[in-house]
């Protein structure tokens, strides 16, 4: 199947590729911390505005509702890729949502790493494999005792049941593994401290 024989199809891509950059470039955290007086998250520790720097500088209680606005905004824009493109493309917008995570426009172009919105993108997706993503996640916290490397056993899980949803499609999959590829990419300052 031709995914782009009619221009409206690449005008639709397009423009949703940008909501969902646009979307990902929202971030939570940063908003929030500067609602309650707290500064910027990426002043401190890790300088990730993610939710595992969050708990350490604010608590459970704001991590917890960051996870949660993040899951949920990557939710809804795996239902609104569903609804408006071909299945194939579908991957791609969790592409968009994670580049505005990591660039944000709104923020310096400074943002987190993706994992949570991941999670919630696919949770829509491939439910199944959401589950199972996070029982990984918490078996290998549970050995490692380091959050990004059980985030990389979620991401795995996560990115094989994808590589099953799409397996007749090398567009969806080329989708989740270069998104995939992205996240740990993001990670390689982790992964450079931990080697050391």
């Amino acid at each position: 199947m031709d995914l782009f024989a009619d221009p409206a199809h690449i005008a639709v891509f397009f423009i949703g590729l940008l909501a969902a950059y646009l979307a990902g470039s929202v971030n939570f955290s940063i908003f929030l911390f500067r609602v309650l007086g707290k500064g910027d998250p990426r002043s401190q520790f890790s300088g990730n505005p993610g939710v595992t720097n969050v708990y350490r500088q604010a608590g459970w209680a704001l991590a917890a509702l960051v996870l949660v606005l993040d899951v949920g905004r990557a939710a809804a824009v795996a239902l609104l890729a569903q609804t408006f493109w071909a299945d194939p493309l579908v991957p791609w917008a969790g592409f968009g949502l994670i580049l505005g995570n990591h660039f944000p426009c709104l923020h310096g172009f400074k943002g987190g790493k993706g994992v949570a919105n991941f999670l919630g993108f696919y949770a829509v997706l491939v439910p199944v494999g959401a589950l199972w993503a996070l029982g990984a996640y918490l078996a290998v916290f549970a050995m490692a005792r380091i959050p990004f490397i059980a985030s990389f056993g979620m991401l795995a899980v996560l990115t094989g049941f994808g590589i099953l949803r799409w397996q007749s499609d090398p567009v969806g999959i080329a989708g989740i593994v270069i998104t995939a590829g992205c996240i740990v990419w993001f990670h390689r300052g982790n992964i450079s401290a931990l080697m050391r």
